[in-house]
């Protein structure tokens, strides 16, 4: 039983069982062959018609003779180790990521440079006189040659794909860091990194802030587009989209397990900006000031967003503007601060106000007539209404809190 692990084992048991002579015999004929495959491959395959007499093709041939002298090796030695020609082969599959090409056309190449070497094999040992069951484990030896190249290249393909993967997640982690920075990164900075990223710097971007709402195992990355920029293991998860968002619904359905909060579109020199209110949103939402929603955005409170900007500024205007009702039961300045804040909203009448707080027009006069003994002339200034109706509706959100 071959000892050697994954692949190159049951094609390098077939070709053991061979006459040493077959492949000495043979041996003249791998140049031609080696031609022959490589004129057949550049047919089948565009991407691999290249000049022959050019670097590529002139490796290409070589590679090509290497891939028909390995096998010949193998017949009547079954004890040698052949990890350098495997690795040679996985070689090859990272080379093709590197070079941009696809994986199908490797393995095409391979198929077809089977059939080619199985065509001039089958004639050779007909004019040789090799006896059919020996040409019969030869064609079973090509094929199965064929199987586990492709193997062996599907192998180093993909370690280059995660390979790069990984590193340009790293990349474009580092890009998000320093478009978020404070103070920001130099455009020069910024261009040099997104190339070597491969990301294209876009002139307008949209900032999502994420909250985790459920465990690591109940939660998905986010369905989000390529060019998106993804930090989702910092202490405060975000996302960069490039794109405008205009349809929430298709952006909710892709945040199983995050709360989010979609910031202003802003140039992308104030990305941090954008992200700061929607972080700011977040923290409204956490606190019950904004409804629990999935997604929300923050161009939906806006006024909110201004009021609560400055808490503390809010509140020492609440404690002079509505210094009056410091007096008052909790009771009674429930009733009158809901009365005035209809009152500086409508400017109604006693009916149109009693229609909307749902009393009796008589008790909105009584309530007028005791605002108006508290605030006096201050309900008769435009400037005092602001800072009035600013306070209650500042009230209005914080009580929630």
């Amino acid at each position: 039983m071959d000892a050697e692990p994954n692949a190159l084992g049951r094609a390098k048991r077939l070709w053991s069982v061979m006459p040493r002579e077959f492949a000495d015999r043979f041996r003249p004929y791998v140049g031609g062959l080696a031609k022959a495959m490589v004129r057949e491959i550049q047919h089948v395959v565009p991407e691999y018609a290249q000049p022959l007499d050019g670097v590529f093709g002139v490796y290409f041939t070589q590679a090509v003779e290497h891939a028909i002298l390995y096998p010949l090796s193998n017949i009547r030695d079954d004890v040698r180790s052949h990890e350098d020609w495997r690795e040679v082969f996985r070689l090859r599959g990272r080379m093709e990521f590197t070079e941009g090409r696809s994986l199908d056309c490797l393995q095409t190449a391979y198929r077809v440079g089977g059939r080619v070497a199985w065509r001039h094999i089958a004639e050779f040992g007909q004019k040789q006189g090799v006896p059919v069951d020996i040409l019969c484990v030869c064609a079973e030896a090509i094929f199965a040659y064929v199987d586990e190249l492709s193997a062996l290249s599907i192998e180093g393909y993909t370690e280059a794909q995660e390979r790069a993967a990984g590193t340009m997640a790293r990349r474009k982690r580092r890009l998000l860091e320093l478009i978020l920075a404070d103070p920001p990164a130099s455009p020069q900075t910024l261009a040099d990194l997104a190339g070597s990223a491969r990301w294209k710097l876009p002139e307008w971007v949209t900032m999502v802030a994420l909250e985790p709402i459920s465990d690591q195992h109940a939660r998905s990355s986010p369905a989000i587009g390529p060019e998106a920029l993804v930090d989702l293991e910092g202490a405060e998860p975000c996302l960069l989209l490039t794109d405008e968002i205009t349809d929430v619904a298709a952006l909710e359905s892709g945040m199983k397990g995050w709360r989010a909060a979609i910031g202003p579109r802003v140039r992308i020199s104030e990305a941090a900006l954008s992200l700061r209110w929607a972080r700011r949103v977040i923290g409204l939402v956490q606190r019950g000031v904004l409804a629990d929603a999935p997604v929300t955005r923050c161009s939906d409170h806006l006024t909110t967003l201004w009021l609560l900007s400055d808490e503390f500024l809010i509140r020492e205007l609440s404690a002079r503007s509505l210094a009056p009702l410091d007096g008052l039961t909790v009771k009674q300045r429930a009733r009158l601060t809901e009365t005035l804040l209809v009152w500086l909203q409508s400017r109604g009448s006693a009916p149109e106000l009693a229609e909307r707080l749902g009393v009796h027009p008589q008790t909105v006069r009584y309530r007028m007539h005791q605002l108006e003994g508290l605030f006096g002339d201050r309900l008769t200034d435009a400037d005092e209404r602001l800072n009035l109706e600013i306070a209650l509706r500042a009230e209005r959100l914080l009580t929630q809190d």
